[in-house]
């Protein structure tokens, strides 16, 4: 059975990364289902082994982009510099303060549904140039950053999924949100994966992440990424916006449904 699970691992992050990252999600957030449902990896653990999954996929993608030179701009910084101190306080939040995934399914819900039913609606018919918003403030990114990398270590997410379809829905390119996004999610899992491994030596839970599970899927996800990222520059951007409108909506029914169950 391992090596079977290696290879479902692989297929299934090869997959999810090779959809995601032209829009700047790593995946991970579209793994989690994944775990729970069919490789039944428990709680909290399945979180570390998020992380650990960007972790190893994540230089797929931005060695792409970076080869691009898509990595140059204050964006990536903004989000970064953001996201990593609240990587660490998730962390600590969801060890000792909330186990528990329902909380975090239906705020998920509650935001991506609508926000991704906007974003295609607003791809499909777009707004007049003169009445269409400008590109959100550097403090209001930072800020946006930072709750976003609270969310990221607690439910091991990384942010991506979050912060592109606000970004994009407040005007910025997603030829530009998506490596930055993606940047910003492979740092905060590398500390995240770090607080984790060491929130588990004074745990008795299982917050271990699943090492071989996390590894297969990741490798998977490595190849997927750069596959991703090579072919973001030869999709139109509103093509773009309507993959990431359609992966939040689908991200949102999701949590839905299985916050009704």
């Amino acid at each position: 059975m391992g090596w079977e699970l290696g290879a479902a691992g692989l297929a299934v992050g090869m997959l999810i990364a090779m959809v995601t990252a032209p829009v700047g999600v790593s995946g991970a957030v579209f793994l989690l289902p994944v775990q729970l449902s069919v490789f039944a990896v428990p709680n909290p653990a399945v979180t570390p082994t998020n992380l650990l999954y960007n972790v190893v996929a994540g230089p797929g993608a931005l060695l792409r982009y970076r080869r691009d030179g898509a990595l140059a701009g204050p964006l990536v910084r903004r989000l970064v510099l953001g996201t990593l101190p609240g990587v660490v306080l998730g962390a600590v939040i969801r060890v000792f303060a909330l186990p528990g995934p329902g909380v975090f399914r239906l705020l998920v819900a509650a935001l991506m549904l609508p926000l991704g039913i906007w974003l295609i609606a607003r791809t499909l018919r777009p707004a007049p140039p003169e009445i269409r918003r400008p590109e959100p403030a550097p403090r209001t990114v930072t800020s946006l950053a930072l709750a976003v990398g609270v969310v990221g270590g607690i439910y091991g997410i990384g942010g991506g999924s979050i912060l592109g379809p606000i970004l994009v829905g407040r005007g910025v390119p997603v030829s530009k949100v998506a490596p930055a996004a993606l940047a910003s999610t492979f740092a905060t899992s590398v500390i995240g994966a770090a607080t984790y491994a060491l929130l588990s030596l004074a745990h008795s839970g299982s917050i271990a992440p699943d090492w071989f599970l996390g590894l297969s899927c990741g490798l998977g996800g490595l190849l997927g990424g750069y596959l991703g990222a090579r072919l973001q520059p030869r999709l139109p951007e509103p093509l773009l916006r309507l993959v990431l409108g359609t992966s939040a909506t689908a991200l949102g029914a999701l949590y839905a449904v299985n916050t009704l169950r």
